[in-house]
């Protein structure tokens, strides 16, 4: 049931999941004024990007 992919998909995958984790961590950060959201919009984007369907090539 769990497709394969490609080491290259996974990397560009976890790389696009820490990207949209830190853009939100800094908009929480900036938006409450408390900077260790930045640290846990980083795993939400990493546990993002391990979880989902890598895409395909």
């Amino acid at each position: 049931m769990a497709s394969e992919s490609t080491p290259g998909a996974r990397r560009k995958q976890l790389i696009i999941g820490l990207a949209v984790g830190a853009l939100v961590g800094v908009g929480i950060s900036f938006w409450t004024g408390f900077w260790l959201w930045l640290a846990a919009g980083l795993a939400v984007g990493l546990a993002a990007g391990a979880l989902i369907k890598p895409p395909a090539e």
